[in-house]
């Protein structure tokens, strides 16, 4: 019932997709800072080294970078094949990679739609798929493996941006969440989803400029989300507290979904 037992992922072995910034890099660093070692994936070589070496050094931990581009199935295959390499098993896996795309409803094309499903979803599940051998060495009814995927609210709520297929996948990615987590809780695979909140990153920063404010004002929180925010739901899903845990899509957004219909202002 200690803290340090209850919610330890010390020697714990993850790989966080898309960690090179945003909410990614949030939980490998959280991941990092609680004695875990951490493979990032990002499709720029530079970007997800220059990451990995910034969270080992901050941390005494070792973080480490693969370039990869999963939106393909060549790229999830060649991506679990260098893990599998350099790893007899993985304790933790996040299906965090994504991507957006706004337009208006009549102008929406069809590469918006494709590139945010293919690597919201279709990533997701196939590279699942292909680390299914890896995370089953080391589960166990008491300690199982983890997979924890990133949704979002948007996939909850109606978003506030014009972003069709990343409400879309965002959602589907929340029913995966439960179809797969029904098929592997016999293995001892638990699978759960985080909808994450407004948050600091380059997909969002880009949308309002990287000016929060207006956000923030609309948050019940009234605030943004922070690292140890992320993080700590991310923990606490991968440790011994969370092993009871199963098919769920747990909110991290201040109370958005809470106080969907109500006047905030």
């Amino acid at each position: 019932m200690f803290l340090e037992n209850l919610f330890s992922i010390k020697g714990k072995t993850a790989l966080v997709t898309g960690g090179s910034r945003g909410i990614g890099e949030m939980i490998a660093s959280g991941f990092c800072a609680n004695g875990a070692k951490v493979y990032i994936t990002a499709r720029s070589k530079d970007t997800v080294l220059e990451t990995a070496k910034i969270i080992s050094n901050k941390y005494d931990s070792e973080c480490i970078g693969i370039q990869s581009d999963i939106s393909t199935l060549a790229g999830v295959k060649e991506l679990s094949k260098i893990i599998g390499d350099s790893e007899d098993q993985l304790d933790i896996l996040v299906n965090n990679a994504g991507a957006a795309w706004a337009a208006p409803l009549e102008d929406f094309p069809e590469v918006g739609w494709d590139k945010v499903m293919d690597l919201c979803v279709k990533s997701m599940f196939f590279l699942t798929q292909e680390l299914l051998p890896l995370l089953s060495k080391p589960a166990s009814s008491v300690d199982p493996s983890r997979i924890i995927n990133i949704g979002s609210i948007d996939g909850i709520n109606n978003p506030e941006f014009k972003n069709f297929s990343y409400s879309a996948a965002k959602s589907a990615v929340h029913h995966m969440t439960r179809v797969l987590a029904s098929e592997l809780v016999s293995r001892h695979i638990n699978v759960n989803a985080i909808a994450p909140g407004p948050f600091p990153s380059k997909m969002l920063g880009s949308a309002v400029e990287f000016d929060y404010k207006e956000l923030e004002r609309k948050n019940p929180r009234g605030r943004i989300g922070t690292p140890e925010d992320i993080a700590g739901l991310a923990i606490f899903l991968s440790s011994r507290a969370g092993a009871y845990t199963i098919g769920e899509v747990i909110t991290c957004d201040g109370g958005l979904v809470a106080a969907a219909g109500h006047d905030l202002s």
